[in-house]
């Protein structure tokens, strides 16, 4: 009587085939891992340029208008229970004239940047205007009275 069996070229090509699979999926976990960090990032980067762009906001005109042209903005008040995760991050604050109205609009651009898991450096910005006797300034004068 006669035993069947897998041959040994039949063995090595399924260990092959194995052997990449997951390889390859070993390259998609890491890539899945990848992005998922700078989806935290940038998630992370919109908190805090929503939280300075609010912080603006609450400014009286003359305190918007007496900002520096370009300034950096110190995060160790946003995050004061993680100095490592202020670290990370770089905010830079623009504060420019308008063209059409330099006497009653300021163009605010905030920028942050920081280097993501694999070493790339990553950005991102936001503007707004500044009215004066706009909402902002109603907003702040009205707080101020009550």
């Amino acid at each position: 009587m006669l035993s069947r069996g897998f041959t040994i070229l039949e063995v090595t090509m399924a260990t092959f085939v194995l052997a990449l699979g997951i390889a390859t999926s070993i390259i998609a976990i890491q890539s899945g891992l990848k992005f998922i960090d700078v989806a935290r990032d940038t998630t992370l980067a919109s908190q805090i340029l929503q939280s300075e762009i609010e912080r603006i906001r609450m400014m009286s005109w003359s305190s918007v208008s007496a900002l520096p042209s370009t300034a950096s903005v110190n995060l160790s008040d946003m995050f004061s229970s993680s100095a490592t995760l202020a670290r990370r991050f770089t905010v830079t604050r623009t504060v420019e004239s308008d063209s059409a109205r330099p006497a009653d609009v300021r163009l605010i651009t905030l920028s942050v940047t920081w280097r993501a898991v694999d070493g790339r450096t990553q950005t991102r910005s936001f503007q707004a205007k500044y009215i004066r006797n706009g909402l902002y300034d109603y907003f702040y004068t009205i707080a101020r009275s009550s």
